[in-house]
C-alpha cells in the first residue's frame, strides 16, 4: 500500500487488499495449516526460500494481514504479531539478546515488564539494568557495558505517565551501537510516531487502545528497518552470522531490512509459540478500523476530568501529561502534539482509605484490572496489583500508596465528571 497514505486511512484499509471476488472485510483463516501440491513446495517454505503458509504457529493470513495494516500505522518495514503484550516484550529482547547479554531499561515501566526483565530473564542469563527515564546521558550511558545489546522504554509509562525523551534515548542508544526499542501502547501511533524520532523497534500490548474494546489480549512488534545490524555484526551474531536450524543461512543477507522480523518469526515463534489466534487478530483489526476516531475522544474526555480534579479541593495531586504544569507537558508537546491517551493519575487528601471509598461509590466507572478500552474504569494498584507492598516499597516503586489510575473511556465527559462528583461526595 502507498507510504504517503494517511494514518486514519491506514486504519481503515491497509494490511489487506481484496482481488477481484474476494471478501471486502479480511476474512478469518481459522486454520492450522495450508495445502500444497507437491513436496518440493513445502521443502522450500521450510528452508525459508519461498514465503507462503504451511503452519499457523509460523504464520497465518489474517495474521499477518493485521501485522502488515500496524507496521504501516507505525512507518515500520515489517511486523509481527504475539499473543500478548507481554510476549511481544520478552521476544523484542531475546531475538537479540542470549544468556551472557546485557541491556538498559527505563525504570518508569509496566510492573509486569519490569518483573519479566529483572526476574525471569535474569534466569535466562540476561542481565539488565534499570535507569531512571529522566536520567541524563551521560547516566544513561554509564549504564552500558561492552556486552549491552539494547535500550528499551515506554512511551508514556503505566500507570506512573512519564513520558520518556525519544530522541535522548536514541542519541544514547546509537552512540553505543545498540537499537532504541519501544512500547508505544499507550499513546498508539496515532499519536507518537517514535521511529520519527529515533527508535529503532516498537512493541505494543494490541489489548489495549488497538483492539480498543477489551475483548482480545495481543502485542505486537515493529521493526523500522532502520538498525544496521551488519554494522554491530559481532553484537548481533544471531542476525549476523549463519542460522544452523536453516542450513546456514544468515538473515541480514537473506532478508535486508526484514531480518529482525524475519529471525523473531522462523526462529522465537516457531520454538516458543506465542501465537495469537486468528479469531483475535479479526477482533483487533476492527479495532484498528476506528483507532484514529477513538483515541482524540480519549484525550478530549481525560482532558477534561484531569482539569476538574485539579479544581476539586477533595483531589490532592494530579498526573497528567496534557496539563500545563506536568513535569512532562513540555515532552508530550513534542513528542504528542495532538493528545497523550486517556490514562491519568490522582490522589485524594485522606489516603488509602478514602480512595477505597471513592472507587467503590462510582457507578458508571468500574473497577477492573484494565485500562485503555472504550469503556472508564478505575484501578487503586496499592490494593490491587501491588497490594503485596508496604507503603515504602511502594514509594520505591514510584507507586504512590494514594496513586488512582482512571483509564478514561469514549462515554460522554459530563456523564463521567457528574460520577467522580457523586463518589467524591459520598
Amino acid at each position: 500500500m502507498a507510504k504517503q497514505l494517511k494514518p486514519e486511512t491506514l486504519c481503515v484499509q491497509a494490511g489487506w487488499t481484496p482481488k477481484k471476488g474476494e471478501p471486502r472485510v479480511l476474512p478469518i483463516y481459522q486454520s492450522t495449516t495450508f495445502k500444497y501440491d507437491t513436496s518440493e513446495q513445502m521443502a522450500r517454505l521450510f528452508d525459508l526460500e519461498d514465503s507462503g503458509y504451511f503452519y499457523t504457529r509460523l504464520q497465518n493470513p489474517t495474521n499477518d494481514a493485521v501485522a502488515a495494516k500496524i507496521a504501516a500505522l507505525e512507518g515500520g518495514v515489517a511486523a509481527m504479531l504475539t499473543s500478548s503484550g507481554q510476549a511481544a516484550n520478552f521476544y523484542a529482547i531475546f531475538n537479540i539478546c542470549q544468556a551472557g547479554d546485557h541491556f538498559v531499561c527505563s525504570s518508569a515501566i509496566y510492573g509486569g515488564t519490569f518483573n519479566l526483565f529483572g526476574v525471569t530473564m535474569k534466569k535466562l542469563g540476561i542481565e539488565v539494568t534499570f535507569v531512571s527515564p529522566d536520567a541524563s546521558e551521560e547516566e544513561l550511558s554509564a549504564a552500558f557495558r561492552p556486552n549491552t545489546k539494547a535500550l528499551f522504554g515506554e512511551t508514556i509509562s503505566n500507570p506512573s505517565l512519564e513520558v520518556l525523551d525519544i530522541e535522548k534515548f536514541a542519541r544514547v542508544a546509537h552512540s553505543h551501537g545498540v537499537p532504541l526499542i519501544l512500547d508505544n501502547t499507550f499513546p498508539t501511533p496515532i499519536n507518537c510516531r517514535p521511529f520519527e524520532w529515533g527508535a529503532d523497534i516498537v512493541v505494543h500490548s494490541t489489548t489495549k487502545y488497538m483492539d480498543g474494546h477489551a475483548t482480545s489480549v495481543g502485542g505486537c512488534i515493529v521493526d523500522s528497518g532502520n538498525f544496521d545490524w551488519d554494522a554491530y555484526a559481532d553484537k548481533y551474531p544471531g542476525l549476523c552470522t549463519p542460522d544452523e536450524s536453516y542450513h546456514g543461512l544468515t538473515y541480514t543477507k537473506a532478508f535486508g531490512k526484514g531480518a529482525y522480523i524475519t529471525k523473531a518469526t522462523a526462529q522465537l515463534m516457531r520454538d516458543l509459540g506465542s501465537i495469537p489466534s486468528p479469531q483475535n487478530s479479526f477482533l483487533l483489526n476492527l479495532g484498528l478500523e476506528t483507532l484514529h476516531l477513538r483515541m482524540p475522544q480519549h484525550c478530549r474526555n481525560a482532558q477534561q476530568i484531569a482539569e476538574y480534579l485539579l479544581k476539586n479541593e477533595k483531589v490532592a495531586w494530579v498526573n497528567y501529561c496534557g496539563l500545563p504544569d506536568n513535569k512532562y507537558y513540555a515532552l508530550a508537546q513534542k513528542y504528542m502534539p495532538n493528545g497523550s491517551c486517556g490514562v491519568i493519575s490522582f490522589g485524594l487528601k485522606g489516603g488509602r482509605d478514602v480512595s477505597i471509598k471513592f472507587m467503590d461509590a462510582l457507578e458508571i466507572i468500574a473497577i477492573v484490572t484494565h485500562v485503555a478500552d472504550a469503556r472508564s474504569c478505575v484501578l487503586h494498584p496499592a490494593s490491587h496489583t501491588h497490594r503485596q507492598m508496604s507503603d515504602e516499597q511502594l514509594l520505591e516503586a514510584g507507586v504512590r500508596p494514594d496513586l488512582i489510575r482512571m483509564s478514561v473511556g469514549i462515554e460522554n465527559a459530563d456523564d463521567l465528571i457528574a460520577d467522580i462528583e457523586q463518589a467524591l461526595n459520598a
